[in-house]
């Protein structure tokens, strides 16, 4: 075991397992998981990726009996911002997104806060942020105790689309990192669900998922930008 797993492990065993709540959402033919992390000794919580559905997002605050105390982004596409703002205003928190992505997106909110990779508190929980560009630029995961929240870097399938080559290796670099830093029982909650759900042990994922298998960017950008790509498929959400 590296010496940053048997970090990772120890870090996860020190803290309070957080409660993890799947919340499906929808709007159309476009399907997002969002996630509701609460810290059971306080029971205050954070959401990721709020979008679509605020009446469902509400409800399971409200079943949880947990207060929102920030709004953890990932990335600033629409589908995984769009009810930030209005959550942020309402339970008063911030909003979390990375300084490279607030700079490149050009998004902008009130109560947004720029973060880096320090670690932050919510009540007993600790929540680590990680840089994962490729995706986007600014793209973040969320490390919460055993728990990778991973928006569109990781899904439990593939990982998400990447615009051009410095792109690609870019993400082929956050998914090598995530390869020597995250615990093999990490449980990956992705921002999308396309044959199995959330929660999946990354152990597994190092095992079947093909964009964990190259061996270098160059071989990883040639297929992740392979012509003749089914677009109707890259939505394909279940």
């Amino acid at each position: 075991m590296s010496a940053a797993v048997a970090q990772a492990h120890a870090q996860a065993d020190a803290v309070v397992a957080p409660e993890v709540t799947l919340i499906e959402v929808a709007a159309g033919a476009m399907k997002n998981n969002n996630y509701l992390v609460v810290d059971p000794v306080t029971r205050q919580a954070l959401l990721v990726d709020p979008a679509w559905q605020r009446d469902k997002l509400e409800a399971a605050l409200q079943r949880a009996g947990a207060t929102l105390r920030a709004i953890a982004i990932t990335h600033a596409h629409f589908d995984h911002v769009h009810l930030a703002g209005e959550l942020s205003a309402a339970h008063d928190c911030p909003v979390w997104m990375s300084q490279r992505e607030i700079e490149t997106s050009g998004f902008d909110l009130p109560r947004l806060l720029a973060i880096d990779e320090t670690p932050r508190t919510l009540g007993a929980l600790r929540i680590e942020p990680i840089l994962a560009p490729g995706h986007t630029p600014g793209c973040l995961c969320y490390r919460i105790g055993g728990h990778l929240f991973a928006g569109d870097v990781l899904f439990i399938e593939g990982c998400g689309l990447c615009r051009d080559e410095a792109a690609a290796h870019a993400m082929f670099d956050s998914l090598e990192r995530l390869k020597r830093e995250l615990a093999p029982d990490t449980r990956i909650h992705p921002g999308h669900t396309y044959l199995r759900g959330p929660g999946v042990p990354f152990a597994e994922l190092l095992r079947w998922n093909m964009y964990l298998q190259f061996p270098d960017q160059r071989s990883f950008a040639a297929y992740r930008l392979r012509r003749g790509q089914d677009p109707r498929k890259l939505v394909a959400f279940r």
